[in-house]
């Protein structure tokens, strides 16, 4: 008997990848409804720039990014590299769109002490204002982060600061996206210490002395300072490498095989739309959890909790122009929902990739206001004509692209609504209730961004 793996984008692959390493002699396979692996991830390579659907950087800080420097070192893809250091115009001038004019967030000390539009103060006074203001229990132990930092910090901060950084997360609303799945510690903290601010100090004069153990990639990453990195031929390198990691280690990929009907007994029974029934010890889930509770029976409860957490739709525009029309230099900008235009952000693929002599950008649009915007089946021509039209009011560019390319992904990016906590602890408790042969992974469990995938399937190996 086997184990399946279903769903070939990342976390799926990366649990393949994990597995193997865990079981060398375990039959493994995994099955993919698509004629592609990678999922969301998608790098189209030019002469001498890339189109990505998907992400195009990676950060290398913390306990995850750690984890994923470790596994690109064993794939051997260290030389594949290539960053955008802490001090480049790609790391420093992140900017907002607000009330027709583009804005520099502040990224030093001075502009932090210093009024920058469109904040009415210092972001220094911001802060003051955290550490003054009450402690508000909440009986309920989750709210949204817009509620929970316009109670912190105010207005302007919730708009202008967390609204746009969310809708760059999640292409989510803050109003209703958890504050404790996304930023748990900041919650923590003011419900235990009474501010962020106290909370941060606590942890600052208590922290563990014993520091993630660095490979010899992170400690490159410290000493170069990494802001993000990426592949010199895009994201999906990283994707590409597991599945041949997998080819070499006896893993059985199935592809063009649509799962139909999962039961779970004794055994996992999954259905497939080639009329074939695959049979295995164990299930690893790594689909939306919209999808997995569509597909199996007898257990109710369980596909209720799984269909309930919601995902959207993205639309993503990739644009070359053959000169450079960029004025600015830096990542990008993101457009707060309250400025009610139908784009989500734009990035300078073009600063970030340090290309000379042309443009790239990407556009994104729609998330949680796609059909707001776009109804439920919009063309292609529609959706490029609204990045072209936003391109041309915010930036001044007028000119046609020569060459562009408009995917529409569905419903990629789970949203992490108020209560999510508790919605994956129940799924969890459910499964160990009824010891069900079945384990999940994903982004709609540990986070949206690539090493919350790769650390999600880690995690979800090493429990098994």
């Amino acid at each position: 008997m086997n184990k399946v793996i279903l769903g070939g984008g990342l976390s799926g692959l990366s649990a393949a990848y994990y597995l193997r390493r865990k079981f060398p002699l375990q039959e493994i396979t995994l099955l993919e409804g698509s004629s592609r692996t990678s999922g969301w991830i998608k790098s189209t390579k030019y002469d001498d720039f890339i189109f990505e659907q998907g992400p195009r950087t990676i950060r290398p800080q913390g306990v995850k990014g750690i984890n994923t420097l470790k596994l690109i070192e064993e794939l051997g893809l260290e030389d594949d590299i290539k960053f955008i250091p802490r001090n480049h115009p790609a790391a420093l001038n992140r900017m907002i769109y607000v009330n027709g004019q583009l804005h520099t967030l502040p990224s030093s000390l001075l502009r932090i002490l210093t009024k920058q539009p469109p904040f009415s103060k210092s972001l220094l006074n911001y802060l003051v204002r955290e550490v003054g203001q009450p402690r508000k229990f909440i009986r309920s132990n989750d709210e949204s982060i817009y509620d929970f930092v316009y109670r912190r910090f105010g207005k302007e901060i919730a708009d202008y600061a967390i609204s746009p950084l969310i809708c760059g997360i999640c292409a989510g609303n803050a109003k209703e996206i958890s504050v404790k799945f996304l930023m748990e510690n900041l919650f923590t903290h003011e419900q235990k210490y009474g501010s962020i601010s106290k909370g941060l100090l606590y942890d600052f004069f208590n922290k563990s002395k014993e520091k993630p153990l660095l490979n010899s990639l992170s400690q490159r990453a410290t000493r170069e300072k990494w802001s993000v990195y990426f592949f010199k031929d895009g994201i999906e390198t990283l994707p590409r490498r597991l599945r041949k990691f997998g080819e070499e280690n006896n893993v059985n990929f199935m592809l063009n095989k649509l799962c139909t009907k999962i039961e779970i007994g004794n055994e996992v029974s999954l259905h497939t739309n080639t009329g074939e029934i695959i049979r295995a010890d164990y299930l690893i889930s790594s689909i939306s959890p919209k999808t997995l509770g569509q597909l199996i029976v007898g257990h109710r409860d369980l596909n209720d909790l799984l269909v309930s957490i919601p995902c959207v739709s993205v639309c993503v525009v990739n644009l070359h122009f053959k000169n450079e029309l960029l004025e600015q230099n830096g990542f990008g900008f993101l457009v707060p929902p309250k400025e009610n235009i139908p784009i989500l952000g734009v990035i300078f693929d073009s600063c970030c990739t340090n290309t000379k002599g042309s443009t790239n950008l990407t556009v994104m649009m729609g998330g949680y206001w796609f059909e707001k915007y776009f109804g439920k089946n919009p063309t292609r021509e529609l959706l490029l004509d609204t990045a072209l039209q936003q391109l041309n009011t915010i930036l001044g560019i007028k000119q046609q692209p020569d060459l562009y390319q408009v995917s529409i992904l569905q419903d990629c990016i789970p949203q992490y609504v108020v209560g999510h906590n508790d919605t994956v602890r129940k799924i969890h408790d459910y499964l160990q209730s009824k010891k069900l042969s079945l384990s999940l992974c994903g982004n709609s469990f540990s986070g949206v961004g690539i090493n919350d995938c790769i650390y999600s399937a880690k995690t979800t190996i090493d429990n098994l």
